[in-house]
C-alpha cells in the first residue's frame, strides 16, 4: 500500500505523529506538505493528495487540518474521491468496511494525536466489505460519470 499525506498549517502535528505509525506498520508514503506553520490554504494540499489517489499513484491518501472539514470538502471534489471526515473509532473502521473510503481526514484541533492514530491504524488496516455496498459505490462512480 502506498499513501499520500499533507496537512495545512493546523495539522502538521498530527501528520508527523501519522508518518510515524506508518513508518512503523512499514507502509510507504509521501509526504506533500506542508512544511510550516504559517497560515496556508488547505485546497492547496487536499486537491494534489486526492488527484494521486484518483489515478493510481497511490491506493490512499490521509488529509489533515484544523478540523478536517475543509480537506475533506476539497477532496470529494475530486472525481473518484471519497473522503470521509472521521473523528471516532467505529467511523474509521465503518466507512472501510461500507463506503470503501479511499481519502480519511481528521481534524487537529479536534482529536489528539492519540487518537488520531488509531483511528489511521484501523482504517489502514480495514478493507472494504463488498457485497451489497458494491452497488452503492457503483451508484456515486455512476454519478460522477
Amino acid at each position: 500500500m502506498k499513501v499520500a499525506l499533507a496537512s495545512d498549517h493546523g495539522g502538521i502535528h498530527i501528520r508527523e505523529d501519522i508518518k510515524h505509525l506508518l513508518d512503523e506498520m512499514g507502509i510507504e508514503y509521501e509526504d506533500f506538505g506542508c512544511n510550516c506553520e504559517g497560515s496556508v490554504d488547505y485546497p492547496d494540499y487536499a486537491l494534489p493528495v486526492a488527484e494521486k489517489v484518483a489515478n493510481g499513484e497511490f491506493d490512499r491518501g490521509i488529509l489533515i487540518c484544523g478540523t478536517g472539514i475543509g480537506m475533506s470538502i476539497s477532496a470529494n471534489k475530486v472525481k473518484g474521491i471519497r473522503c470521509a471526515l472521521v473523528h471516532d473509532l467505529f467511523s474509521a473502521k465503518m466507512t472501510r468496511l461500507h463506503n470503501n473510503s479511499n481519502v480519511l481526514a481528521m481534524g487537529e484541533r479536534v482529536i489528539g494525536p492519540g487518537l488520531a492514530r488509531e483511528i489511521a491504524k484501523t482504517w489502514l488496516e480495514t478493507e472494504f466489505e463488498g457485497g451489497r455496498h458494491q452497488k452503492r459505490i457503483e451508484k456515486i462512480t455512476h454519478y460522477e460519470e
